[in-house]
């Protein structure tokens, strides 16, 4: 399961944890990714995408069509 968005290619990014007495170890700070139902290329599918490109507008969400009552 890559943390990758699928919009913008955003990728976790690698640094370091350092305590107070200076000693460091590995971490690394993953993408907000959030899964969404979204329309690519006409068809709803669900993809994975940064929050930062949600609140941008960079997606088009799916409408969800309501369903349909006889009466």
């Amino acid at each position: 399961m890559s943390k990758i968005c699928e919009i913008c290619g955003k990728k976790p990014s690698f640094g370091h944890n350092v305590s107070h007495a200076h000693n460091i170890t590995n971490r690394r700070w993953n993408p907000n990714l959030q899964t969404v139902r979204a329309v690519v290329k006409g068809v709803a599918k669900r993809i994975k995408v940064c929050t930062s490109c949600l609140k941008a507008g960079k997606v088009t969400k799916r409408v969800k069509s309501s369903p349909v009552v006889a009466k």
